[in-house]
């Protein structure tokens, strides 16, 4: 029997509907990997971006140089530019400003053949320093109000470019998503004066129906309302709001849990293109009671279609608690 489900966050229904009969292996076969020309991102060819704005390299390497192990530039081809001022005008009824903002790239790596997943721990939790390096720095703009950083791996996730990298996004407004999140949990708090997603981690500790994996510091879960097939949140279970509060214990057993996640969505699901997004707080406000930063991470095995696109449900074949076994159980 199909279920709707309710986020108890954003109060978005989703239709959970197992009479469709999905198995990891009734999913399409992935087409992840598309290789085109020469690859900008690759060592050697520093040239072909931006200047680098972080890199990390030996003390004694010349920066834009082929001797690294990490790269940040600026977007070649940005959606936002960095330069200039706001100007938010309106018009009766219309309203807009200028696209005020910063677009970078994280190269995770300089092999062209690597994956994030597939990276020793310790380059992953490089690349989560350098999301926190750039997010402090960016900070510092105070035309810029939120700060998005996610992942496009494959081309049914939309990337472009197959060699593995992260996209970083500073905003001069809140997204609508984020900011929905943030109103749901005030409402949460100012009713149970608790922390929505602290509670949600203890229920899931209780009842361990949706776990996938965890350690000392964080967990990853299916959730109740997932919009997507396996979809997973993988969520510090102490409180904290900001990602960029991360110190180098939490970066380092954060590092390890999502390169464990991510593994075992690999195996389980034959190595599906996927998208991930770290929700933290604003640059601005005070959001520190109530809101808890979290990485979503969503395997491309379905298609939005006309249902979903005029009714903004989702509809997902698999039950929570069913992919949340199944990755649970899948050894890497």
């Amino acid at each position: 029997m199909p279920e709707l489900r309710k986020d108890p966050i954003l109060n978005r229904w989703v239709i959970i509907s197992p009479d469709r009969g999905k198995r990891p292996q009734d999913f399409p076969a992935p087409t992840k990997k598309l290789h085109k020309g020469i690859c900008p991102f690759c060592r050697g060819n520093e040239k072909s971006t931006p200047p680098e704005i972080l890199a990390f390299r030996p003390e004694n390497s010349h920066p834009n140089s082929p001797d690294w192990t990490l790269r940040v530039v600026s977007n070649k081809f940005p959606a936002l530019r960095i330069e200039g001022e706001m100007d938010r005008s309106d018009d009766g009824l219309y309203e807009k400003m200028n696209g005020i903002g910063a677009h970078e790239v994280i190269i995770e790596s300089p092999d062209h053949q690597a994956d994030l997943d597939l990276l020793p721990v310790g380059r992953i939790e490089d690349t989560l320093l350098a999301f926190k390096l750039r997010m402090l720095d960016l900070k510092k703009d105070p035309r810029f109000q939120y700060i998005l950083i996610f992942k496009n791996d494959g081309e049914a996730a939309g990337a472009t470019l197959e060699h593995t990298h992260c996209q970083l996004i500073a905003l001069p407004i809140v997204p609508e998503l984020v900011r929905g999140e943030i109103t749901g949990a005030q409402r949460y708090f100012d009713s149970k004066q608790r922390c929505i997603f602290c509670d949600i981690v203890s229920l899931e500790k209780k009842t361990r129906l949706r776990i996938v994996t965890q350690n000392e510091r964080f967990i990853t879960l299916c959730p109740y309302a997932p919009r997507f097939p396996f979809e997973m949140w993988l969520l510090p279970q102490f409180h904290s709001d900001r990602f960029e509060d991360c110190d180098a214990q939490d970066l380092s057993q954060l590092a390890g849990l999502l390169k464990e996640s991510l593994m075992k969505m690999r195996v389980a699901l034959g190595e599906p293109a996927y998208n991930f997004v770290l929700h933290t707080s604003p640059m601005n406000g005070n959001n520190g009671r109530h809101y808890h930063w979290h990485i979503e991470i969503m395997p491309k095995l379905t298609k939005m279609a006309g249902f979903e696109q005029g009714t903004g449900f989702y509809i997902n074949p698999v039950l929570p608690e069913v992919a949340a076994e199944t990755l649970r159980n899948t050894k890497v």
